[in-house]
């Protein structure tokens, strides 16, 4: 089980590092888009404390957080927010996507529900589709794909 608290560890680092961005986000913006900043704040605040107490009964010691954290940008406008709060989710996604493949059940089940909701929560600051398998070598747009498949080859004739 040391492996799953090492991979636990990974995610209440950028559990950490999400509660610092968003109460950044939080202070520079106003109206909806705080609110929302709001709303992922308390969620990461939440993961961020399960995550500590799932470290805590394996045995482990939860890392602090750090003073401060260095982010991709700084948000001086309300673009700039979105920006950095769809960077953030897509970071979390990736953060427990390692303890996706850990030993315990139960926690592959913690994980995956973590990136569903950080996935619905970049969506929600900027509805877009993104690409269906990101970092894939070779994968094909709907654009590139045929219109039908390829024929196949005729049966040989008797004769």
């Amino acid at each position: 089980m040391s492996g799953d608290v090492e991979r636990l560890g990974k995610a209440l680092a950028a559990e950490h590092a999400a509660v610092f961005a968003y109460g950044l986000i939080g202070a520079r913006t106003t109206g909806a888009l705080r609110s929302k900043a709001t709303q992922a704040f308390d969620a990461h605040r939440a993961r961020r404390d399960q995550l500590r107490t799932f470290i805590t009964g394996r045995g482990g010691r939860p890392a602090e957080a750090e003073a401060s954290y260095s982010l991709p940008l700084v948000p001086s406008t309300p673009a700039d927010a979105v920006r950095l709060a769809v960077q953030i989710e897509a970071g979390m996604t990736a953060a427990y996507l390692e303890l996706v493949a850990g030993d315990d059940a139960a926690l592959r089940k913690y994980a995956a529900l973590a990136m569903q909701e950080a996935v619905a929560r970049s969506y929600a600051f900027r509805p877009a589709v993104g690409t269906a398998f990101p970092g894939m070598p070779g994968a094909a747009s709907p654009a590139s794909s045929p219109a039908s498949p390829p024929a196949s080859p005729s049966a040989p004739t008797g004769g």
